[in-house]
């Protein structure tokens, strides 16, 4: 498991860093600008990227894998927040400790970049700080969208993931998920028995294959949006 120090990313980036360059003005100038800052960090499957509680001094970007961000409850079980997949910022906090923890669903490639440098490119850059404002806003709506997901059916739930993954992973009629299928109870509120059984349940009705454990083919979109409004 991987803590990272100021220290050691100190030492980190300032082997990988790309010499900054001016402000990029216009469209996505946020993603720009981060990929300009950011440094380079590869992490295994199941590797801390930060603990809860920890200084929020970074924020990350991710090139290639996937992330989960989750809290551990008093009772021993895991609560999963949210899923960040290639393009996705995370480790946004309002204020300067982590409130939950980040780990790397499966080989997983970030970009870092200290969040000072970031509010520092946004106060110079009105596109930048918009975008900022905007990467904020849609934090809010997915936490929001999650609370609303976990008072439906598991049927409904599971058809509201698939639907989001296919969208968030460019894909058509097919997903591959980095994420394992307790992963996904985590994130659902269910058991990982009712996800197997659920995902079984929509195969059965013909709205899915399942030619693997992770590799879903969506056969009725129809039958899913259904399921999802």
């Amino acid at each position: 498991m991987l803590t990272l120090t100021t220290n050691a990313l100190h030492t980190h980036t300032s082997s990988n860093r790309v010499t900054p360059r001016p402000s990029v003005a216009g469209h996505h100038a946020l993603g720009a600008s981060l990929d300009i800052i950011g440094a380079p960090m590869s992490f295994a499957r199941n590797e801390e990227i930060y603990g809860e509680g920890e200084n929020a001094e970074y924020l990350y970007k991710v090139v290639s894998g996937g992330v989960r961000v989750y809290k551990m409850l008093d009772d021993g079980r895991r609560q999963i927040g949210a899923f960040y997949l290639p393009g996705d910022v995370f480790g946004l906090e309002s204020g300067d400790e982590h409130g939950s923890s980040a780990e790397a669903l499966c080989e997983t490639r970030v970009l870092v970049f200290k969040r000072s440098a970031v509010l520092a490119q946004a106060n110079r850059d009105s596109e930048v700080a918009r975008e900022l404002w905007g990467m904020t806003a849609r934090e809010l709506q997915r936490a929001q969208d999650h609370i609303l997901l976990l008072i439906k059916s598991a049927r409904e739930r599971l058809a509201s993931f698939l639907l989001e993954m296919a969208t968030r992973l460019s894909t058509l009629n097919e997903v591959e998920l980095p994420m394992s299928r307790q992963d996904i109870a985590d994130y659902l509120g269910l058991t990982i028995e009712t996800v197997s059984r659920t995902l079984t349940r929509l195969e059965g009705s013909s709205a899915i294959a399942l030619p693997s454990s992770r590799h879903i083919v969506l056969r009725s979109r129809a039958v899913l949006n259904r399921l999802d409004s």
